[in-house]
């Protein structure tokens, strides 16, 4: 049986971050435990899964040295928002808070190829398999993998997604909320420009998000309930491509699709404990919310480093040490379900349209688009700063 101080169950991007900054900041040995690929192919074609990486977390990316080893991303400098039902827009422009941009879109796989060409393989072990059960030991944990391999640590990390098994095995239940809904991903090309600015088109009965990969082209998140999904993902491409444009009052004139359309059904996630002696759940594991602002991985990568500094903050405690470990759930889980709220309020308040709502909804978002605090606030916690 291998030994490991570490073992995080999840090579996805946040369990990469947060096993590169581990071994950056301390010396202990690290095992990365993953049944699938955790250096993805980079291809010339555009991915369909893409992230709204906010400046917060590019620069937690740059410290890494990772930043700069993604050779394709978008920055934005702009978030430009309107509703069908009403006559309200929000407009959130990088010039308001003195910054260059707002953000960057990237495609997940970059990112992920990226940490793992910035990991030192002689500091940590890559491991293929599967995790099929969990032990508790008076160290910390056995974890046994599909192949009967036996590995055992002082601190096992679940940073292994929405179906975390790591979360499942240990006993840790969730909260959960069925939106009813599914987001169709896609990537389109356009005839007109982006001009630097992410779009969101509130509808009746669904609302789409337009990410710049490029001038002319984008990846969409279409977030709609269950009937509507399903007929959209049915549709041959030109009628889907024909159902887009107007959605979005042919504002980017003809749009072509540039990949398949993928669906998956959005549920508001959340676990009743991020932690157990010895175990800590991050990202998506913890976690997971409506698309709406793109923030998921920004708040995984707020886990990771809020673990990281904890542990190093406290290394005269025993690795996996509970009370080390309380204070990071602590201090995320706060921030994570004032996120999660928020999107599923904001979710509600676009979906529901009777005349009244419509009008208080527009005359709000011009009320925030006017009054330079207010909007100042909300575009801060957006970009995951603080104040």
């Amino acid at each position: 049986m291998r030994e490991f101080d570490v073992i995080i169950v999840g090579g996805g991007m946040v369990g990469l971050a947060f096993a590169l900054e581990l071994s950056v900041r301390q010396n202990i040995s690290i095992a990365i435990v993953d049944p699938g690929e955790i250096n993805p192919t980079i291809h010339k074609s555009f991915h369909t899964r893409v992230s709204a990486i906010t400046p917060v977390s590019e620069a937690f990316l740059g410290g890494l040295g990772v930043w700069e080893r993604i050779s394709r991303r978008k920055s934005f400098n702009a978030t430009k928002v309107w509703d069908q039902n009403s006559h309200g827009q929000l407009n959130f422009n990088a010039s308001d808070e003195s910054l260059d941009h707002l953000g960057s879109i990237v495609e997940n796989d970059l990112i992920q190829a990226a940490l793992f060409t910035s990991l030192d393989r002689g500091k940590i072990d890559c491991i293929k398999g599967s995790l099929t059960a969990l032990d508790k030991t008076e160290e910390g944990y056995q974890v046994t993998l599909s192949d009967q391999t036996k590995l055992a640590c002082q601190l096992l990390i679940g940073a292994d997604g929405a179906q975390s098994q790591v979360r499942k095995l240990s006993g840790i239940d969730t909260c959960e909320k069925d939106y009813q809904q599914q987001a169709i991903i896609a990537n389109i090309a356009c005839e007109k420009s982006f001009d630097g600015a992410i779009w969101q088109r509130f509808l009746a009965d669904s609302i789409i998000a337009l990410l710049p990969l490029s001038d002319k082209q984008a990846s969409i998140v279409w977030s709609c309930k269950n009937p509507l999904a399903s007929e959209l993902t049915d549709m041959q491409n030109a009628d889907f491509c024909r159902a887009l444009c107007a959605a979005v009052e042919y504002r980017f004139g003809e749009i072509t699709l540039e990949s398949d359309r993928k669906a998956f059904p959005l549920i508001e996630r959340s676990a009743n404990d991020y932690v157990l002696p010895n175990l800590a759940l991050i990202g998506d594991a913890a976690h997971n919310i409506h698309p709406l602002a793109g923030q998921g991985v920004n708040l995984g990568f707020a886990d990771a480093q809020e673990l990281n500094m904890q542990l190093y903050t406290h290394t005269d405690k025993a690795l996996g040490d509970h009370m080390v470990l309380r204070k990071y759930a602590r201090a995320r889980r706060t921030d994570n379900e004032l996120m999660a709220k928020t999107m599923t309020g904001l979710n509600w308040i676009y979906k529901e349209n009777n005349e009244g709502l419509r009008w208080l909804r527009g005359f709000g978002m011009n009320l925030i688009d006017e009054t330079p605090l207010l909007k100042s606030f909300l575009q801060k916690h957006a970009l995951g700063k603080q104040g």
